[in-house]
């Protein structure tokens, strides 16, 4: 049984945010320290991520909304997530 919940822990989902507001945010998983290839680049101001579309959103500099949260931009390609610990 353990060894079933270790690969479920070792996959990520399709889909992962940053946001505690977002339905796709999982803090358990961040916390594991999420890397995130796109187009064969390392990035690291990724916000949110789906692979099965192939996007990536990307913090645009230091623009805020009025909200004081971070303006993003949604940017097409292949997206690669995987955990840094390994």
């Amino acid at each position: 049984m353990n060894e079933n919940n270790d690969t479920t822990n070792d996959r990520l989902p399709d889909r992962l945010s940053t946001d505690p507001k977002s339905p796709y945010y999982d803090a358990d998983i961040l916390a594991r320290d999420v890397g995130i290839r796109f187009k064969g680049i390392e990035k690291t101001n990724v916000e949110e991520y789906c692979v099965s579309e192939g996007w990536v959103r990307v913090t645009a500099g230091a623009a805020r909304d009025r909200y004081g949260n971070p303006l993003t931009i949604k940017v097409q390609g292949p997206v690669e997530p995987y955990f840094r610990d390994k």
